[in-house]
């Protein structure tokens, strides 16, 4: 959740409830579980850490002021970092979808280049597995099985990442936006 806040915060400062929109709405139907609070105690622990700053903003006569969080050079670098980052065994694909949708808005990376570079991770671990197959003796059925599961959860990561690329090569912006 840190690293998604943090590549929200990147296109420009904002507040609380302001984050927990547009993650809801980059979510789509998955948003409906995220809370506040979550963003709430997010941006608190990311202060703490040095990754953003807050300031008071100056709110409207029937609304208090706000808190506005921005990046701190620390938290800019980490951003960089978390986009340049390939996930495998576990990706989050919800993670993995935001990542797009954050490099997206915030004209941080190519979301294209981000789909590429985790094809690719994909594709030299898919071969890895494939090598190991091979070496296995014959006759271990329970080995076998596993590196079966393997392979087959690489070859379906493979598959939404190209629809990841149809969708983003549609446009070139974010999905949903006209």
């Amino acid at each position: 959740m840190q690293d998604i806040v943090l590549a929200m915060l990147a296109k420009e400062p904002s507040h609380g409830y302001g984050l927990h929109r547009r993650l809801r709405l980059a979510l789509g139907l998955f948003g409906g579980a995220l809370k506040p609070g979550q963003i709430y105690v997010t941006l608190a622990r990311l202060e703490k850490a040095g990754l953003i700053c807050c300031e008071q903003s100056e709110g409207l006569p029937e609304r208090p002021d706000r808190k506005v969080y921005s990046l701190t050079a620390a938290g800019q670098q980490r951003v960089a970092a978390w986009l340049t980052e390939v996930s495998w065994p576990k990706p989050d694909l919800a993670e993995f979808h935001l990542k797009l949708a954050a490099a997206a808005a915030g004209r941080l990376a190519d979301p294209l280049a981000l789909v590429e570079a985790q094809r690719r991770e994909l594709l030299r671990r898919l071969a890895e597995v494939q090598r190991a197959a091979i070496a296995e003796p014959a006759g271990s059925a329970i080995a076998g099985s596993l590196v079966e599961g393997v392979v087959l959860r690489l070859q379906a990561d493979l598959r939404w990442l190209e629809a990841c690329a149809r969708v983003w090569s549609g446009s070139g912006k974010e999905p949903g936006k006209s």
